[in-house]
């Protein structure tokens, strides 16, 4: 056992015996709860009568069928579905799930039917689990006090909160060490402590952990174990996997890389990294997981996933879709007769404008204040079409240019153009064009209140399927021989095509969805390109290294903490790995 772990069970002892109930809260607790549960199992179809019915556990509803389309609804919004026949043996579409109290919006996943004797196909629904963890950590500090601090894996709630923790019998109050009108309270016995959070609805129960328990608290569990390399395994979706030396990586700066994550405080966490991966000659040659999640957890990519929205755009048009980059965006959306705010600059903004966030409308995700913050638009109940939502902002600027501002909404109405030009629901574009030739079976994408796919951000992926994407460009669009998008537009979208200035005192380019910089190391540096989201979900490529990282972290709401990620661990740990002579 470490000595952190050493002496917090020793001091708990100890004060439970010296001190009676008023210490025994010191100590590790957890509280894992699944909230609103949605519907999972199998899905049938049964078209032996002439009103198809549509099954699962014990909610059935009648099966719509029109041009080769199969659409049903479950009753009290349980749950939808919208597919189509694949042949004669298999009927293939997206689950729809409700939202929930953990999750806002619903959810639309794969799933595949196979025909099961005469007219029954039976399908599988995996949903998207709208789980919360907490884990909490009470310590006696050198002065007598008793502080806590909690941690919250998938939402980083309470983050960077120190509490100071009184008990008074079986009362416990926890008082925030910056603000003590900021506190909430509970009841402790022996083994289970029951606390009322903040903007939590029901009780929240923990019981008391040992800290091979607490995997959402601690890097990996047992933390004692010395980190040794594995070459990840091969597992059928389109990755071949080799060894770090066998593609000239240096181990062991990977390997010290690892340590650092694995030895950071959990009290003060700076590198709170739930999974890293890399890939180097289209090889996936790294894959470690951390803090609880593993490689069949799907991870919330937030505005990570803005970047498949050019991605949609480059392959429609590849496609023959009426659509380019100086394609008026207004002009795309003839299903609204007029907007709001009317300006002559509308109808100059185009799609190339969206994709470089220079479109001139008053939208700014770093200016609460501005009507096109993401929040400002996803919180508001007046307006649930999102697209004519963004389209009825003012012009604060004019569109064009080469300054960008950081806008979710207005990448966002790249969905509606494809949408529109393709004639086809986005959500089922993205399965046939994206998900499939990507090899990716499993994902989870949030969906607006209007029921189109919302691609400003928060596409849920696993980290082998979210590395694909960085790969696909780093390979000119092909994945594993076939052409996904066209070269020319894999080039304009990863070179500068506006700017957002400086970042944390270094320059930040943009092109079609992908974040540009440069990285140093010794005296070279190092042309990057990188799909970002809040908390730490990175996709990097360094093309002159042909090399791909992937983040995921749980760091949401510190910009300046998961940014680090990339403009530190990257230089100091990766780039030295695949430029190191040892390995040559």
């Amino acid at each position: 056992m470490n000595r952190f772990l050493f002496v917090l069970s020793l001091f708990n002892a100890l004060l439970t015996a010296c001190y009676g109930d008023d210490r025994a809260i010191v100590g590790l607790w957890g509280s894992e709860q699944v909230v609103d549960a949605p519907l999972r199992g199998e899905l049938t179809i049964d078209g032996r009568k002439p009103e198809w019915r549509a099954t699962i556990s014990g909610l059935n509803a009648p099966v719509q069928r029109l041009k080769g389309t199969i659409v049903f609804a479950l009753p009290n919004n349980a749950g939808e579905f919208r597919g189509r026949f694949a042949g004669q043996e298999k009927i293939v579409g997206l689950w729809i799930q409700p939202a929930s109290k953990a999750y806002n919006n619903r959810y639309a996943t794969p799933v595949e039917f196979s025909r099961n004797g005469d007219k029954i196909w039976h399908g599988k629904v995996e949903p998207l689990e709208p789980r919360i963890s907490l884990y909490l950590s009470v310590q006696q500090t050198p002065d007598e006090l008793m502080t806590a601090v909690i941690r919250n894996p998938e939402f980083n709630l309470f983050r960077r909160s120190i509490y100071k923790v009184d008990v008074s019998g079986s009362r416990v109050t926890f008082s925030d060490a910056k603000d003590s009108n900021d506190k909430f309270e509970g009841s402790l016995d022996a083994n289970q402590l029951t606390l009322r959070l903040p903007e939590f609805e029901k009780e929240s129960t923990f019981t008391r952990r040992q800290p091979e328990e607490m995997a959402g608290f601690f890097a990996r569990v047992p933390r004692d174990q010395k980190y040794v390399y594995q070459k990840p395994v091969a597992e059928g979706d389109g990755w071949t996997t080799s060894s770090l030396s066998e593609v000239g990586l240096d181990p062991k700066s990977i390997s010290a890389l690892i340590e650092k994550i694995l030895h950071a405080d959990p009290l003060d966490n700076p590198v709170n990294i739930q999974s890293l991966l890399i890939a180097r000659h289209c090889k996936l040659v790294l894959e470690e997981y951390f803090y609880g999640f593993d490689k069949d957890r799907l991870h919330d990519m937030r505005s990570a996933s803005k970047t498949f929205a050019p991605l949609l755009v480059g392959i429609a048009r590849d496609h023959g879709a009426k659509i380019d980059i100086d394609t008026p965006a207004y002009a795309q959306f003839p299903e609204y007769k007029e907007f709001a705010n009317p300006d002559p600059r509308k109808p100059k903004i185009t799609v190339r404008d969206l994709m470089t966030m220079t479109s001139g409308l008053a939208c700014d995700d770093n200016d609460e204040n501005s009507p096109g913050n993401e929040d400002v638009m996803q919180q508001q109940t007046v307006q649930r079409d999102w697209y004519k939502y963004t389209l009825d902002l003012p012009m604060a600027r004019d569109p064009g240019g080469d300054q960008a501002v950081y806008c979710s909404a207005g990448i966002n109405l790249l969905g509606g153009i494809v949408r529109n030009v393709t004639h086809t629901w986005l959500p089922e574009f993205f399965y046939e064009n994206v998900a499939k030739p990507l090899q990716i079976k499993t994902y989870y994408w949030n969906l607006m209140p209007g029921g189109d796919g919302y691609v400003g951000g928060g596409l849920y992926l696993l980290p082998r399927d979210q590395l694909k994407l960085g790969q696909l460009y780093l390979n000119g669009g092909v994945w594993n021989g076939k052409r996904l998008v066209s070269k020319d537009w894999v080039e304009k979208s990863t070179f500068r095509q506006s700017t957002f200035g400086k970042t944390l005192g270094a320059d930040h380019d943009y092109g079609y969805g992908w974040h540009l910089c440069h990285f140093e190391a010794g005296d070279d540096s190092y042309r990057a390109y990188a799909a970002g989201g809040n908390g730490g979900q990175i996709v990097i490529v360094i093309p002159d290294l042909d090399l791909v990282v992937g983040f995921t972290g749980g760091a949401y709401g510190e910009f300046a903490k998961w940014y680090k990620w990339q403009t530190e661990l990257v230089p100091q740990f990766i780039i030295p790995a695949a430029t190191s002579t040892t390995v040559r």
